[in-house]
């Protein structure tokens, strides 16, 4: 009887150390639920997310100054040229780089005709690097009457996983993108999308490449 007694006693004290692990573990849950929900909304707070972002640079055509058949292309997609290298020769022309930077395209197709003046006159196009932007298409009820230029920006970029990068906002378009029309659900009025640029030093982040796609939260001043 002795026994019995000893091991409903050590019984109900396991039960009771088990209750109390199970509290513990449910306030510390809650707790870090609490101070994940606060952190979430401290930084939700002073910063604007903008989820569709690219980091890109204004293309270059590079075009003969008069009609002529495309006879040799000396360079190749993915290429390093420096401003006058010669890229191309239609004719008796020589097309060459307007600036130092990367070529993006080219036209292989040899012995074609060449015409500027129809919309058919790039032997190749390409970027100038040192002006590679990150370019966010930022909904206009979602902050865009906050966001300036000069804010702090940090992105990351796909290709890179969590690794962050540090900016500035550069430029906010004075006007919506034509393509960048959505719906709110809610009433079914448009809303229009602006592109916000984010300058970011190129020599200090030189493996950021035109065309990767990339995350920016801007910080509110």
């Amino acid at each position: 009887e002795v026994q019995e007694k000893e091991s409903v006693s050590s019984a109900g004290e396991r039960t009771a150390k088990g209750r109390g692990l199970v509290l513990a573990i449910g306030a510390a849950v809650i707790s870090f639920l609490l101070i994940g929900g606060g952190a979430y909304w401290y930084v939700s707070s002073k910063t604007v997310y903008i989820d569709q972002s690219v980091i890109s640079a204004p293309v270059i055509n590079l075009s003969p100054s008069s009609p002529g058949v495309l006879e040799q292309i000396f360079v190749n997609v993915g290429d390093t040229v420096t401003v006058g290298e010669p890229v191309a020769r239609v004719g008796d022309q020589i097309v060459e780089a307007q600036t130092n930077g990367e070529i993006i395209s080219v036209n292989n197709d040899i012995g074609a005709l060449i015409n500027p003046a129809a919309g058919q006159g790039a032997v190749a196009s390409m970027v100038d690097p040192s002006q590679l932007r990150v370019v966010g298409h930022l909904d206009e009820n979602k902050g865009l009457s906050v966001v300036k230029v000069g804010d702090p920006v940090i992105f990351t970029v796909d290709a890179f996983g969590g690794k962050t990068f540090k900016g500035v906002v550069d430029e906010i378009s004075p006007t919506s993108r034509a393509s960048g029309v959505v719906f709110d659900i809610s009433n079914q009025r448009p809303t229009n999308e602006f592109d916000v640029k984010i300058r970011f030093s190129t020599s200090a982040y030189p493996e950021l490449k035109n065309g990767m796609s990339a995350r920016i939260w801007i910080y509110k001043q």
